[in-house]
């Protein structure tokens, strides 16, 4: 009995030993199993992130691009509208002066034709006083005044009358004005009306 009780005994360890193998191979390959599942999970999970991640720089770089494209468009827009109320401005300042200098050319020519008992007269200062305020407020307006007597002829300034012979003096320069010009800047409101050295 006792050789019998070793034997069911050994057979008892050797079924456990090579159950116990059996287990430890089965833990072994679920192991594996599992690692490469852990494996193949982050691959896959830093392949999702990487294609979102591009996707997010895709939206970054599109957004900041419009976002350019809108600031650019608002700059623009902006000068625009300055280049545009200063032409609107100009626009207007010479419209009004070309209203106000037919006034102003009647009272220079008046000035200057004054008989000398006449300059005695106070109300004649008050006559003064309003051409000084007319040509004030073309000074406000910018106008200015287009130079003519002694300077070359231009014909961007100048608008000439007639040729005279003059001697000492050289051919092409303005002599005599017989009507002021009158400049904004640089565009003309009216050129001066000149006689010219022939």
């Amino acid at each position: 009995m006792n050789r019998e009780s070793e034997n069911v005994e050994e057979l008892e360890v050797e079924e456990l030993d090579a159950e116990k193998q059996e287990a430890t191979s089965e833990a072994e390959a679920a192991s594996t199993a599992v690692d490469s599942e852990d494996d193949y999970d982050v691959d896959q999970h830093v392949q999702e992130l990487e294609k979102n991640l591009a996707e997010a720089e895709t939206k970054v770089a599109e957004y900041l691009d419009g976002w350019q494209r809108a600031r650019a468009d608002y700059a623009n827009a902006r000068k625009r509208l300055e280049r545009e109320r200063a032409d609107a401005y100009s626009n207007a300042a010479i419209d009004y002066a070309k209203k106000v200098l037919p006034v102003i050319d009647d009272f220079d020519r008046a000035m200057a034709n004054v008989p000398e008992n006449v300059e005695q007269d106070t109300w004649f200062e008050g006559i003064l006083l309003v051409s000084r305020k007319m040509h004030a407020i073309l000074k406000e307006l910018h106008v200015e005044p287009i130079e003519a007597v002694g300077q070359p002829f231009d014909p961007n300034y100048h608008e000439a009358l007639s040729l005279k012979e003059a001697e000492g003096i050289e051919s092409g320069m303005v002599i005599e004005e017989i009507q002021a010009g009158y400049r904004l800047g640089e565009r003309v409101i009216r050129p001066a009306l000149v006689n010219v050295v022939a």
